[in-house]
């Protein structure tokens, strides 16, 4: 029985590296394969010196050399390793192996496993800090379907070293994790943290398949890993999984809309349209080599200071069923979203927005906390030659359309904003549809939420009919009011 002095807290203990592979290798049913490549054996090394390894440990391999690599488990189609598909490669292959040399006759009570990874380190002239692609196959009884943990890394450390250790711990967590921490998968995420400073690496990417995560969405996992602070910004597509943002923005031109999307409306849609149309018949903006991206910002899914992961959700399923592409970003302004963007491209980007986002990005007070104030964020936000494409409103109170030639910024920022309008940074979309001007999402969303009529119209087609028949947003069918109204 532990002493307990007056004024202990309860806190969470952190199992060493030992103790959890102590633990894995202790269990007598656990066996599986090891196979790591571009940074040595980090992970399976910590399964030996923990002792007991045999039980567990069917194989462990390092198929460094590129030819014994494509020898033993493919060539890849673009040439290269360090991919989720060569990862997918190893997983299944490695774990094939298992099934066939390993009788279930013999061994009716084993559940096999097989983690790999393929990483890149940091470069000798330090430049590109490196990356890398991990993974764990397994299963939680005899016999039963294979469950998947995908996840992408990218290292900020700048010794080899340091890396390779990294890695080593995070592969230790992750086998963990899968084994003990599978049923809450919210919390596995932050366990594979364990040991290891956030400042150390960032992972940007996961993906859970498999019987033992039917019930996991993707989009929430992503969600978890912005908001834990492990990344600053994730993506994912039509079909709920989480999409690796290199392998989307990697030299391409690139549209991004940021909003709310509370719910998705006629007008954003339209936004979208009418810029896309735009920005192809832009000079050197290829068509096939152009990503539009629908970004939501972490700012944009808190209410009352805590993020409503619920609400996001319904955000999320909506964009999907209209088959785009979503970024969920840590950016609250503009400029970041642009840097980030550039650190995957030097193609053409532009930006949708509305009237009153740009006159908001023309407002100081959101630049305090940089050095150089709002002239050093404008110098980030169009040195790439990043075009503005700007929707227009009317205005509530003269009734009177606002376009970039008569909108109101601070006279401060007039000459400011003289210069970027008339070098052709901010351009005005004329092509738009002017009955639907007078929709906001805010209305929409009080319309739902208050049963009120007309806000179908209001919404592109087919919106409606998920909200109705998902209830999002907290829809309420009619039957539902009489029901509680009885009640």
């Amino acid at each position: 029985m532990p002493i307990v002095l007056k004024g202990d807290r309860n806190f969470e203990n952190v199992p060493s590296l030992k103790a959890k592979a102590l633990r894995i290798n202790l269990n007598e049913t656990i066996y599986g394969t090891f196979a790591e490549i571009g940074a040595g054996q980090e992970t399976v090394r910590h399964f030996f010196r923990a002792g007991g390894a045999s039980g567990t440990i069917a194989k462990a391999m390092s198929a460094y050399d590129k030819a014994f690599s494509d020898a033993i488990y493919g060539v890849e189609e673009d040439g290269r390793y360090v991919t989720e598909a060569r990862l997918t490669k190893m997983l299944s292959h490695e774990m094939q192996l298992m099934e066939e040399r390993i009788s279930r006759e013999e061994h009716p009570n084993k559940i096999f496993f097989s983690f790999a990874n393929t990483v890149a380190t940091i470069d000798f002239a330090k430049k590109y800090l490196g990356h890398g692609w991990l993974g764990i196959k397994f299963q939680l009884e005899p016999g039963e379907a294979y469950n998947d943990i995908v996840l992408h890394i990218r290292f900020k450390q700048t010794e080899a070293r340091l890396q390779q250790e990294t890695l080593g711990i995070l592969g230790v967590n992750l086998i963990y994790g899968a084994f003990y921490k599978h049923h809450k998968p919210k919390k596995l995420l932050k366990y594979l943290y364990d040991l290891i400073d956030k400042d150390t690496i960032e992972i940007d990417m996961i993906n859970f398949s498999g019987p033992r995560f039917e019930n996991v969405d993707n989009r929430l996992m992503s969600l978890q890993l912005v908001k834990n602070g492990m990344t600053e910004a994730v993506m994912f597509g039509p079909d709920g999984n989480n999409i690796l943002p290199a392998a989307i923005l990697y030299k391409k031109n690139i549209l991004a809309l940021r909003g709310s999307f509370r719910p998705v409306t006629k007008v954003n849609m339209d936004m979208f349209q009418k810029s896309y149309d735009i920005f192809i018949r832009e000079n050197k903006v290829d068509v096939e080599n152009t990503v539009v991206i629908f970004e939501i910002t972490l700012s944009n899914l808190r209410a009352e200071g805590e993020i409503d992961e619920e609400d996001f959700m319904d955000r999320a399923r909506l964009l999907c069923s209209l088959g785009q592409t979503v970024l969920i970003s840590n950016f609250q302004e503009y400029y970041k979203l642009v840097e980030y963007f550039s650190n995957y491209t030097r193609e053409r980007m532009a930006l949708t927005m509305g009237v009153n986002n740009l006159v908001e990005i023309f407002d100081e007070r959101y630049y305090r906390h940089l050095s150089g104030g709002i002239l050093e964020a404008f110098g980030k936000l169009f040195y790439k030659d990043l075009r503005v494409y700007l929707y227009p409103m009317v205005d509530p109170e003269t009734g009177l359309l606002v376009t970039s030639n008569n909108l109101k910024v601070h006279p401060r920022m007039k000459e400011l904003y003289k210069f970027f309008k008339y070098n052709g940074k901010v351009v005005d979309i004329f092509d738009y549809d002017p009955d639907i001007l007078n929709i906001f999402s805010r209305e929409v969303l009080k319309k739902i939420s208050n049963n009120e009529e007309g806000w179908e119209e209001m919404l592109p087609s087919g919106i409606a009919e998920l909200i109705k028949q998902k209830h999002l947003f907290d829809y309420k069918s009619p039957k539902q009011i009489t029901d509680k109204s009885k009640s």
